[in-house]
């Protein structure tokens, strides 16, 4: 993401890549704005999944768009969801969920929106 000193605007394109290692460790979390209660954030996986037995329990409610590659979601009550570009999930605070993989080639890029993004 480049910042535009001039016009104080922040711009970028989400599907250009930046020089990336091919470690299979390495995710690339970009936050796109300053997280002033909702979080907008470009994650680039190349290859990875959630480690054996993790499940992310976050404390915040997540909505997702895969806008390249593919990817495989699971839920600990056995849900599964395999995405592929324009498509999108919600997924609510504490809904405990794994990534079970996703694309190196090409790279799965995602949009993440993370807040309190709906009521109860």
């Amino acid at each position: 993401m480049k910042k535009d000193n001039a016009e104080q605007r922040y711009m970028g394109n989400l599907l250009e890549l930046p020089p990336i290692s091919h470690d299979e460790n390495e995710e690339i979390f970009e936050a796109l704005l300053p997280d002033k209660g909702v979080l907008i954030e470009r994650i680039i996986s190349i290859g990875q999944a959630s480690p054996e037995n993790f499940w992310y329990d976050q404390e915040r409610d997540e909505w997702v768009v895969v806008l390249q590659g593919s990817a495989k979601l699971t839920w600990i009550d056995g849900r599964h969801l395999e995405l592929k570009p324009g498509d999108w999930v919600f997924i609510p605070a504490h809904d405990k969920h794994r990534v079970e993989w996703t694309s190196s080639n090409p790279p799965c890029i995602w949009l993440a929106v993370h807040g309190a993004l709906i009521e109860d």
